[in-house]
């Protein structure tokens, strides 16, 4: 006999564009695991594909423009989408084609984690890049979630004329520059400065929102930015308000990098299914 799959409303659906990682610590994979973590249905769109391991990059192939946008709109024609999260996104033409797309959805928050280098330092963006990203994606962006090292150089590429690029700006302007170029809010994490908490600030238009203070962590991570980025886009997704999500998406990152594991001969992997493990030992000992 065949039975009817029954009538099961949708989880909140999230769209990520970001580059495949094969290791799965950052980019694509990442996202999907972070998203489905977070009870969401994630919908992916590639944008580069990587030769990497957890020691590094060592190779990016942009996927052309136009094919990037295709699976955009094929995916956005047939499922209602309540956020995207983007990640690197690999040239110029990308940028252009991603902003073009989005601009037809003006009411779906946009969730930009502005991949500039790898943790090992491997460059993805060039400065025609970075100018692509600020003058036509950060006019989009309701959330940007640069680290300090993102945060100084997109603010410095805004510089005025003649500013000594030697010169390290503080954070809080960084953020007012940023801001300034037309997203509604900055979320600048401190995993890179050196204090011994990290620290993460949410400004907005009247600049600072909220400061979280976290126990810094032992080891170095792959994927923490696109883990927290994601988290973020699934609370957006779920209805939450900015500050309440930035919070959530905290807790959830700190969460799946304290339960971490380092499979390969590099980075420390964030786990985001510590959840279900938590329950399989909670399980044994009943």
């Amino acid at each position: 006999m065949t039975v009817a799959p029954a009538d099961n409303p949708s989880p909140p659906i999230v769209l990520t564009f970001a580059a495949s990682d094969p290791t799965s610590g950052a980019g694509l994979q990442a996202d999907i695991l972070t998203l489905a973590s977070l009870g969401c249905h994630p919908l992916s769109v590639v944008t580069a594909i990587t030769v990497q391991d957890t020691a590094g990059v060592e190779g990016v192939l942009p996927i052309d423009a136009e094919w990037v946008a295709d699976q955009a709109r094929a995916l956005l024609e047939d499922m209602p989408v309540a956020a995207f999260k983007l990640g690197m996104m690999g040239s110029v033409e990308i940028i252009a084609a991603i902003a073009e797309v989005i601009a037809d959805y003006p009411d779906i928050p946009v969730i930009l984690d502005p991949v500039l280098a790898s943790g090992r330092g491997d460059q993805f963006a060039d400065e025609e890049m970075i100018e692509a990203m600020i003058g036509l994606l950060l006019p989009q962006t309701t959330l940007l979630t640069p680290n300090s090292l993102e945060a100084r150089r997109l603010a410095q590429e805004m510089g005025a004329g003649g500013e000594d690029p030697r010169l390290e700006l503080g954070l809080a302007e960084c953020a007012h520059r940023l801001i300034n170029a037309g997203c509604e809010y900055v979320l600048v994490t401190g995993t890179h400065e050196g204090t011994p908490q990290v620290i993460n600030t949410l400004y907005g238009s009247h600049g600072a929102v909220r400061t979280d203070r976290w126990d810094r962590l032992p080891g170095s991570y792959h994927g923490s930015g696109c883990t927290l980025a994601s988290a973020i886009a699934a609370h957006f997704a779920s209805g939450v308000n900015v500050a309440e999500a930035v919070m959530g998406a905290q807790e959830y990152t700190w969460r799946t990098l304290a339960a971490g594991f380092r499979p390969g001969m590099g980075q420390f992997i964030p786990d985001r299914l510590f959840w279900s493990r938590e329950e399989d030992d909670e399980a044994d000992e009943t």
